[in-house]
């Protein structure tokens, strides 16, 4: 079967251009389309003395909108591919497989932190878990430093 829808989970780490660019590279080569997905976490309302200052629909309108700013930063990564992009919220193993499933995604492509040994055991990783429960094929990027 051919790929012919990829999701691009990021956050905002340093190496999320590099994985980017191999995605885009792997779009380009399959004739894909791509989204672009950053989750963050559920916003609440912030209080100072007890009184309420920004309210949670306040910040989760603009966590979206610096989301999506972010993502825009990546899109030069992909000329010539069909691109778009989502901010979601919550648990980011779960909303990136939820994102995956709505938008029939064909491919998941999620970066790696490239933690060994006891770091991986005791935090996890988002791509390992996503890996492990994906029903579509997942493609984990460990960028090196001359990549990143």
């Amino acid at each position: 079967m051919a790929t012919k829808r990829i999701l691009l989970a990021v956050d905002r780490s340093a190496r999320a251009a590099a994985v980017a660019s191999l995605a885009a590279d792997t779009a380009r080569g399959a004739g894909a389309a791509v989204r672009l997905l950053h989750v963050a976490a559920p916003p609440s309302a912030v209080q100072v003395d007890g009184r309420v200052v920004v309210y949670a629909d306040q910040e989760t309108a603009s966590r979206t909108s610096a989301g999506l700013d972010y993502l825009q930063t990546l899109t030069p990564h992909f000329g010539g591919v069909p691109v778009e992009s989502v901010v979601r919220f919550g648990d980011p193993v779960t909303q990136i497989l939820e994102e995956a499933e709505t938008f029939g995604a064909d491919l998941i492509v999620v970066g790696t932190a490239g933690r060994s040994g006891i770091g991986r055991v005791l935090l996890g990783s988002v791509a390992e878990r996503v890996f492990g429960r994906s029903p579509v094929p997942v493609m984990l990027v460990r960028p090196t430093a001359t990549t990143a």
